[in-house]
């Protein structure tokens, strides 16, 4: 049974479709042009930036008379009201489970917020379980946290497959154990000379069905 570890945002949620809906209404709370959209994209860079930097970002060019805190508060927690599982990759996921996948989330970031989402979207029931940086004390591309995903699901690592969007953490990280990957291009291109993905497609269903394609 083929171990597959994806990645939690931008492949299996929407991050960036949830923070753009939110930015919409922020910037119309707080009388923004909607011209600000994509600067306000930019700078949260698929949620690279500290929030406490982007805070910082947002109050020097709006002015807002708000705590730095309050608006990391709503960074942090606004997004998620708007994320919500695709009905198409749960059902991708119960297919590859019906054909012998064992999925498991690999995710970057605080554990408390990440398992949140996997279980607030429903995600949880679709996955056989998940692993968080900073519940294990390791991030993504470090191998040692897929090889603690395997041991969750009392799987080897051998053989499993890493799908997700960031050519570092995802696929870098897949490269480093030499196992095979799946990158989602999300409309962009592969650059990076020192390693690539074994498939390159456009989202977590293409990747689930490209994956089945091998076996």
């Amino acid at each position: 049974m083929p171990l597959v570890l994806l990645a939690l945002d931008d492949t299996l949620l929407d991050r960036g479709g949830a923070f753009r809906l939110w930015a919409k209404g922020f910037l119309d709370q707080i009388a923004a042009p909607q011209e600000d959209l994509d600067w306000l994209v930019s700078v949260d860079a698929d949620g690279l930036t500290s929030r406490w930097d982007l805070a910082d970002l947002i109050l020097g060019r709006y002015r807002l008379g708000v705590p730095s805190i309050d608006l990391v508060e709503e960074l942090n927690e606004g997004p998620l009201a708007f994320e919500r599982l695709d009905p198409m990759v749960g059902c991708a996921l119960d297919i590859a489970r019906d054909a012998g996948l064992v999925p498991v989330v690999v995710t970057n970031g605080p554990a408390e917020q990440q398992e949140t989402r996997i279980r607030r979207t429903g995600l949880d029931r679709y996955v056989a379980d998940w692993v968080i940086s900073e519940q294990c004390g390791v991030s993504k591309p470090n191998p040692r946290i897929f090889a603690l995903a395997a041991q969750r699901v009392r799987m080897r690592l051998a053989g499993a497959w890493v799908v997700g969007d960031s050519p570092e953490a995802d696929i870098g990280g897949a490269a480093a154990m030499g196992l095979p990957s799946v990158w989602l291009h999300r409309g962009r291109e592969w650059v990076d000379s020192r390693f690539a993905p074994t498939k390159v497609v456009g989202n977590v269903i293409q990747g689930i069905s490209a994956i089945m394609a091998t076996r």
